[in-house]
């Protein structure tokens, strides 16, 4: 009966339109991620290839909280969050257009420090409207029914990541310059199933006069499980599959993808259980899964085994990504949305940067370092969550 209750609760056209502008950032990440070491590569700058993603990445632990703040204050201002949103969808359009037209022709020498540059500047623009675009799921349905509404996401995220392979393979064949072309055709045809999917009340509302407050404690405690979170799934997502593979023979990108599906396929069980149990417990549960698998990889597996605990992996990964929205949106006003998606954001990029130095130098890592690091961010995410439980008791009382 709650459930229902729930579901009815929800502006699912909205939500839809969620998903479709997560689809084409997806697509577009996917496009940048295979093109911008080749891009550098061939331009002259084979160190930079390797340490761009690390400084983008520290960067964005800082704009994301930033943009989010502002678009609270635009929201606030204007009733909406559609001029931020419109202006990182615009904005990484063109850089992708830029960038395709650069490609057609042989970049002068004048001008190749710039296109380092430029990347950057999409990486930014990104950054401008995915937290935003997220807080606007806190507009689509209230808190309770939070889990459900995120259900249509973590299908997106799940089915389109695990098509990785295929769409790498298709967009390796047709080049970078059609590549970024596709990038923006697809973030324009996100934000206009967005708009035109969003009711009018829901874009543009009630303007408000004054702001609700948020402790600095909060907005470290966000921070923080936002780094503890990203570690953990960075190391699932990134050297998990690479250990598999060498204990197992099977495609890393395949292992990855197997992951995916597994989260997209027991979403509605993975909703369902998040809705009784709450965010702050199915976001535990699905750290120690995951914290297990990691420690399973000390052991040497066979092909079921290492099958077995792919699907536990994609099972715990499920959990993680169907409750970390509702939890974060759950900590703060929804005034704030836009700053709790920005600090949570900020957190999983200085994870990326993290990870990515350490596995730098060999670009690998040993089971034993993956336990490790997988056990500290367990222990981050915990520390966190039970600080918060206890001061919202304290604010209580």
């Amino acid at each position: 009966m709650q459930f229902r209750v729930s579901q009815s609760s929800i502006l699912w056209r909205q939500v839809v339109g969620l998903s479709a502008i997560l689809a084409a950032v997806m697509f577009s990440w996917m496009a940048y991620s295979l093109y911008q070491p080749k891009i550098l590569q061939e331009l002259g700058f084979v160190k930079l290839a390797a340490w761009l993603g690390i400084i983008q990445g520290f960067l964005g632990a800082v704009l994301e909280p930033f943009v989010g703040s502002v678009s609270d204050q635009i929201q606030r201002r204007f009733g909406s969050r559609l001029p931020v949103i419109t202006t990182g969808v615009t904005l990484a359009g063109l850089i992708f257009v830029a960038v395709a037209i650069l490609l057609q022709w042989q970049i002068p020498i004048v001008i190749r420090p710039f296109v380092p540059v430029l990347m950057t500047l999409w990486v930014m623009s990104m950054i401008v409207f995915r937290g935003p675009v997220v807080a606007l799921l806190r507009q689509a349905a209230p808190l309770a029914a939070l889990p459900q509404a995120n259900m249509l996401l973590t299908v997106v995220f799940g089915l389109v990541g695990a098509l990785s392979p295929i769409m790498t393979a298709f967009l390796n064949s047709i080049g970078g310059s059609i590549t970024f072309i596709l990038g923006a055709i697809s973030l324009t045809i996100g934000a206009t199933v967005l708009y035109t999917s969003t009711p009018k009340d829901v874009l543009f509302t009630t303007i408000e006069t004054s702001k609700s407050l948020i402790s600095l404690k909060t907005i470290s405690i966000i921070f923080a499980i936002g780094l503890g979170v990203g570690i953990e799934i960075n190391l699932l997502l990134r050297t998990f599959p690479k250990i598999i593979q060498q204990l197992s023979g099977m495609p890393a990108d395949w292992i990855v993808s197997g992951i995916l599906v597994v989260s997209a396929l027991v979403v509605v069980p993975v909703a369902t259980l998040t809705t009784k149990l709450g965010a702050r417990l199915t976001m535990k549960l699905g750290m120690l899964i995951i914290v297990i698998c990691l420690g399973l990889l000390l052991f040497r597996l066979g092909s079921i085994l290492a099958i077995g605990l792919i699907l536990v992996a994609g099972f715990g990964f499920g959990l993680i990504f169907e409750s970390q929205i509702p939890l974060i949106l759950g900590m703060v006003p929804s005034d704030r949305a836009g700053l709790g998606t920005g600090l949570y954001f900020g957190g999983l990029g200085f994870a990326g940067a993290f990870v990515s130095i350490l596995i730098q130098p060999a670009n690998t890592i040993t089971p034993l370092n993956e336990l490790t690091w997988g056990a500290v961010s367990f222990f981050i995410v915990i520390l966190c969550l039970e600080n918060n439980k206890i001061s919202n008791l304290s604010e209580k009382s």
